[in-house]
């Protein structure tokens, strides 16, 4: 297989940041820098970031309830890191799929499956991630007497909004109070929904993810996570175009 997608079924990263490792001459295969042209196997001696490299025959999948406060990077040194409060036996190495930032909470996938992560991120395959999110409106909307959620900002935020230079994806909301909505996504840009939030003129205070695919947070605790079950993945491979990579 071409090197960036082995680096990410290895679980060393994305296949998107692979590329990037590739790029930067990060990449050895056999003792010679690699590029995006190379073929290998898991015969090949293989070092990215000065680190050997091999693939796992044991895939991980779990979904973990993230807090707020707690940053979607791997940095050790960081005390709010999520490497610092996901519990992971033995040597894989798993990442998060997609992010969630640092003030928002709900439910985050980890997995060491680098191909399925790609996939669940990719544009191509729509997957959706539901949200419920909390607002309050602007001094504008407040000093206009209009603070209150209602049907036309359903039908901005659902038909597409301008944000950083591009307008976003139609998706599904749906009102459920005055300073609460529910949004279905299957796009995932830098701070999509305080951005589209803010561009009606409201400011999210809470956001919570509560499912990822085929994945729901469901009475999982702030803080704990769990194994996915053999159904759930077995579903979310399909879902992804995976079903016989098992």
């Amino acid at each position: 297989m071409r090197l960036a997608k082995y680096i990410a079924q290895a679980g060393v990263c994305s296949r998107r940041a692979a590329s990037r490792l590739i790029d930067a001459g990060e990449a050895f295969v056999n003792g010679e820098v690699a590029n995006h042209l190379t073929f290998v196997t898991e015969q090949d001696t293989i070092i990215v970031a000065g680190e050997a490299i091999t693939l796992s025959a044991q895939r991980i999948y779990i979904a973990y309830h993230k807090p707020v406060g707690i940053d979607c990077n791997f940095n050790s040194d960081d005390p709010t890191s999520l490497i610092n409060h996901i519990a992971n036996d033995g040597p894989h190495r798993l990442f998060a799929v997609g992010r969630l930032d640092k003030d928002s909470s709900g439910l985050l996938l980890l997995t060491n499956d680098g191909e399925c992560c790609h996939r669940l991120l990719s544009p191509l395959y729509k997957q959706a991630k539901r949200y419920i999110v909390n607002v309050r409106p602007s001094f504008e909307r407040i000093a206009a007497n209009d603070a209150a959620l209602n049907s036309q900002f359903v039908s901005a935020l659902s038909g597409g909004v301008l944000i950083d230079g591009q307008v976003t994806l139609p998706c599904q909301v749906s009102l459920l109070s005055e300073n609460c909505f529910e949004i279905i996504l299957t796009q995932g840009l830098n701070r999509q929904i305080r951005k589209m939030a803010l561009s009606q003129g409201f400011i999210v205070t809470a956001l919570q993810r509560v499912t990822f695919a085929n994945i729901s947070l469901d009475d999982l605790s702030t803080g704990e996570q769990r194994a996915l079950f053999k159904d759930e993945i077995d579903e979310i491979l399909c879902l992804c175009g995976l079903a016989n990579s098992l």
